[in-house]
């Protein structure tokens, strides 16, 4: 008997000893395996199908959301995301709580070392900082990184303040109290934002510094990015910083900023887009900083989002079926990255990363992913 027969025998013996409702549910798409029922379906003697969880980053959970929904159809995997911040993504693939972890902030090499952890990227996303003013257009409001750290010092207190006026010279600043608002839980979207206030203010470098969780100067915390774009849509006079794509799907206002080569830029996918062009991704761990990168038209806040897996999965379908998702998203998932204002890999990049995948074995010492 082939391998293949072997396959489909082995299932349909495995449906006789289920009880009936179970035996049902299996031969409608349930993949069998000790007798238990775990997601998939037996196509062509080939399981197909499955369940993978994942944590982590709300910086890309529309992204993934996405990819989700339109990769169950043709690939039959259910993939159940939780938004919950880059922090607890981290500690959840630590404590192997979940099949993935998402972060954007990189986890640390001495951390992924001890942890036994793989990182890769899954797409690139920009930040932008969003504004509640009245009589101000989308992307009119003209800031620097210098500015946006004293604002989150508590320096600049006021919208018609001077420093603020002379960037905006015949723009009508309102006599309104500045409300910064901040990332309460632990986020890489704040390691981004923070990574560019430090980048652009040696003070906040010093004084604040570079984390996924800061003590901010001043201003109200909101959980996630849907928490910071909520907060600021509903407080006059906030400021806040969040993932495009919420800024864009929302309809809050964004500003421009300047970038390092003293041009102030609107957030787009052709800004964006200038920004990856610049990326080194010869680093350890696929971690590529594109934090005020070089280049006329380069938007400043431009960074990574990362998948983090263990090395030895105790399960290695369910650590298959992780890489069968991202594949399936690299082959088939860029048109949805642009259109949700994402920056998809380069394809030397997303090759790169599925040799890197080719690391992690399963309890057998074999390669999970043979792709």
């Amino acid at each position: 008997m082939d391998r293949r027969s072997l396959l489909v025998a082995t299932c349909a013996a495995a449906l006789v000893g289920l009880a009936p409702g179970r035996r049902a549910f299996a031969q409608a798409g349930g993949q069998v395996t000790g007798g238990q029922v775990t997601g998939g379906q037996v196509t062509g003697g080939q399981i197909t199908g499955g369940q993978i969880t994942g944590a982590g980053a709300t910086f890309p959970n529309p992204l993934y959301q996405k990819w989700a929904e339109t990769a169950k159809g043709p690939t039959g995997l259910q993939l159940n995301y939780q938004s919950v911040g880059s922090g607890a993504g981290q500690a959840q693939i630590r404590n192997r709580t979940v099949d993935f972890g998402a972060s954007d902030a990189p986890m640390a090499a001495d951390l992924l070392k001890e942890n036994a952890l793989l990182q890769f990227p899954s797409a690139m996303g920009s930040l932008v900082a969003i504004v509640n003013l009245p009589g101000i257009a989308n992307n009119q409001l003209k800031l620097t990184g210098e500015l946006l750290a004293d604002i989150y010092f508590g320096k600049v207190t006021k919208w018609n303040d001077a420093r603020i006026a002379a960037l905006n010279p015949g723009t009508a600043l309102p006599n309104l109290a500045i409300a910064p608002v901040y990332r309460a839980d632990g986020s890489g979207t704040t390691y981004i934002w923070v990574s560019y206030l430090s980048a652009s203010s040696p003070e906040w470098k010093t004084k604040v510094g570079v984390n996924t969780s800061v003590k901010w100067p001043t201003g109200n915390g909101a959980r996630g990015n849907e928490g910071v774009a909520a907060t600021v849509r509903n407080t006059r006079g906030a400021i806040g910083y969040v993932e495009n794509a919420y800024a864009t799907q929302n309809k809050l206002t964004s500003t421009q900023l300047r970038n390092k080569a003293g041009n102030f830029v609107v957030p787009n996918a052709e800004t964006f887009l200038a920004a990856a062009s610049n990326a080194n991704w010869a680093v350890a761990n696929f971690a590529a900083d594109l934090i005020d990168t070089r280049g006329e038209n380069s938007w400043p806040i431009v960074s990574p989002t990362f998948i983090i897996v263990p090395l030895a999965p105790q399960d290695a379908a369910r650590a298959a079926n992780v890489f069968r998702f991202f594949d399936w998203a690299y082959h088939n998932g860029d048109a949805i990255a642009r259109e949700l204002e994402y920056i998809p890999l380069p394809e030397a990049v997303k090759q790169t990363v599925r040799a890197a995948w080719k690391q992690v074995q399963g309890p057998n010492g074999q390669a999970v992913w043979a792709g």
